[in-house]
């Protein structure tokens, strides 16, 4: 059963914002956010942070943080000015921890009936059990490249799923 609630984004950082290479046709900006009292530098395409906002703001798709910056989102709001978004945790967590954390909301998402878009360039499933399962279940699965992080034909893709609705 699955509702007529928009599909629930879950949004990775490093690797899909926050990229050495983000394209999108114009230069990166770059800026800081902290966690756990230190600095990091970001690189990202500000369109990609346009149409995610725009997305997110028109109720297209509802993104959560799904990322090891989840304890430090609010520094993600603050340098890309995005409305505070729903943590899917909260735990200051990496490594084994972060993955499963990852995999275990995702699968929240979908056992709550809603359709889910998952954006993770190390986490998301290319193939087997869990990848069948998701997607069974309704979610949209995109792992960009590390490099290049989420690319215009990426946010297509998001868009014309949140606009199918069965």
């Amino acid at each position: 059963m699955t509702t007529t609630l928009p599909p629930v984004w879950h949004l990775d950082v490093d690797g899909v914002i926050n990229v050495s290479r983000p394209g999108w046709g114009a230069a990166p900006r770059t800026g800081y956010a902290y966690a756990a009292g230190r600095g990091w530098k970001m690189r990202w395409a500000p369109a990609l942070i346009t149409r995610i906002r725009d997305l997110h703001k028109a109720g297209t798709v509802e993104v959560r943080w799904c990322t090891t910056w989840c304890a430090y989102a609010d520094q993600l709001e603050r340098l890309w000015a995005l409305p505070p978004l729903v943590r899917a945790f909260t735990e200051d967590i990496n490594g084994d921890a972060a993955s499963l954390a990852k995999l275990a909301a995702a699968r929240q998402v979908i056992a709550e009936g809603r359709r889910l878009i998952w954006t993770d360039d190390t986490e998301v499933p290319r193939w087997g059990e869990v990848h069948d399962e998701l997607v069974f279940g309704g979610a949209l699965l995109i792992r960009p490249r590390g490099s290049i992080g989420l690319q215009p034909e990426h946010l297509d893709q998001i868009e014309a799923f949140a606009w199918d609705v069965e």
